[in-house]
């Protein structure tokens, strides 16, 4: 099964690199609605999977060390004092690794955007007509409070549609919106000079996106426009929860969040979530691994979101099985 971006919005804070925003909106930490049962089921599930807490991990095989680094795609200003820190490691380190480096992420941005064969439905229904009213009425009051008029929505690929609905509408109108900690990062290897390369291209990247019949991915936008709202509640809980450094409790948190939002009961919702994992998430982990092990002899960051971390397929515990010896360090 093929899984477009649009289905666990909030989880992809911590898993895509586009269409980042600034975390600054006000919003309160949905865990306080939270039953005690509730939180310590989550708070168990979360331990329960390796590696489930820490930002900053250094792996060490031979002469090789590698600095793992989870970030989070938004900006916020406690990143400020948290770049600080991490300074000294990419100012020792001899290349940076990102999902995708500068270059490679405006390029697919500038692809994304500047060909309407990949932004928009240039042929065939709308969005209004594969849609349910319902939902599409969801869809556009969304878009509404987001300044995009509901005709423009309705013509977008459903996973860029996807990718705007996932930002609470005061994140667009800030004008630091692309200042999150992967950003951040790159800002300082290149004040050190150092080389920045990517873990992967933005055709992989695209055609995850894309691989999914866009009748398909309308059937799903019109599931999870329940989901819509809240926006800046979730956002500020997931980021409360980044900067305790809880990457376990993060995906837990998402995973009941997602299939509380959308109705559907855990028989129904369970294979898509498994599905979202094995995708977004353990697919990508598994292609890096690629590139993350021909890195020899030298000392390199690698700067990922903070969900890649955690996990029997995180890259974490890849490394571990791959010989690495794991250490957690200060974020």
């Amino acid at each position: 099964m093929r899984v477009p971006m649009l289905r666990f919005l909030p989880a992809l804070l911590l898993v895509l690199t586009p269409f980042t925003a600034q975390a600054a909106c006000e919003g309160r930490d949905l865990r306080d609605d939270l039953s005690p049962e509730m939180r310590t089921e989550m708070e168990q599930a979360a331990a329960a999977i390796p590696f489930p807490e820490g930002n900053h991990w250094t792996a060490t095989r031979d002469d090789t060390v590698l600095h793992l680094i989870g970030t989070l795609h938004v900006n916020d200003a406690r990143m400020e004092a948290t770049a600080a820190r991490l300074e000294p490691v990419i100012a020792g380190a001899d290349a940076v690794w990102f999902e995708l480096n500068t270059p490679d992420l405006a390029a697919f941005e500038r692809e994304v955007m500047g060909n309407p064969k990949v932004a928009l439905i240039t042929e065939g229904p709308t969005l209004i007509e594969l849609m349910s009213e319902e939902g599409w009425n969801r869809v556009a009051r969304a878009l509404a409070e987001r300044n995009v008029p509901a005709w423009i929505g309705a013509k977008m690929q459903p996973w860029v549609l996807g990718s705007i609905l996932s930002l609470p509408p005061c994140l667009l109108r800030d004008p630091k919106a692309k200042q999150g900690m992967d950003r951040r990062l790159a800002a300082l290897a290149d004040s050190h000079g150092l080389p920045q390369h990517s873990l992967e291209t933005g055709a992989e990247l695209l055609a995850l996106f894309t691989a999914t019949p866009i009748e398909q991915q309308a059937r799903e936008m019109d599931m999870f426009s329940a989901m819509l709202g809240a926006d800046a509640d979730q956002l500020a809980t997931l980021s409360a929860i980044y900067f305790e450094e809880q990457n376990g409790a993060f995906m837990e948190f998402s995973r009941h969040d997602a299939m509380t939002r959308s109705g559907l009961t855990p028989e129904a919702f369970d294979p898509l979530w498994d599905s979202f994992m094995l995708e977004l998430v353990e697919g990508r982990n598994r292609n890096w691994m690629r590139h993350i092990l021909e890195i020899r002899d030298q000392t390199a960051v690698i700067a990922v979101g903070a969900a890649h971390l955690p996990g029997d397929q995180g890259l974490l515990n890849l490394l571990s099985e791959a010989g690495y010896s794991l250490s957690r360090a200060e974020f």
